[in-house]
């Protein structure tokens, strides 16, 4: 049965790494489902914002959430609507993963001093892969 993964990674928070979401999104669809493939197109449109678009995003996000068995973050680029998200997903019990490449960033204290999250500091992108393999085997 394939599995329901939420993909986390900076939106608003900056776009720098969207090439990498795209990458890692596309691998785990080829064995499962993402429901947040949208994390990793370079067409997504950070201006419009506002009460009612923010309040649907948020509805959407946190349904696809509470109906996802694994949240897998990229947590180089900091954001705090990731950071909410984990947050969001230790409260529901989803397992989480935190992908961060060591070499351009240092990750927040509340994440790995979390015993909770599940950190996978890398300094290759090949070595991601290698991880997702087992996370999804």
């Amino acid at each position: 049965m394939n599995k329901k993964i939420y993909f986390a990674g900076s939106i608003r928070g900056g776009r720098v790494d969207a090439d990498l979401y795209n990458r890692i999104i596309s691998y785990i669809q080829r064995t499962d489902v993402v429901l947040t493939e949208h994390v990793g197109s370079k067409n997504l449109f950070l201006t419009e914002q506002g009460f009612e678009r923010d309040s649907k995003i948020y509805n959407q996000d946190t349904a696809w959430l509470r109906q996802s068995d694994i949240l897998i973050g990229e947590c180089t680029c900091p954001s705090l609507g990731v950071g909410y998200e984990l947050a969001y997903a230790e409260r529901f019990g989803i397992p989480c993963h935190i992908f961060y490449n060591k070499t351009k960033t240092q990750l927040s204290a509340m994440l790995t001093g979390n015993p909770y999250f599940q950190i996978h500091p890398y300094e290759k992108e090949e070595e991601i892969y290698e991880v997702i393999d087992e996370i999804l085997k």
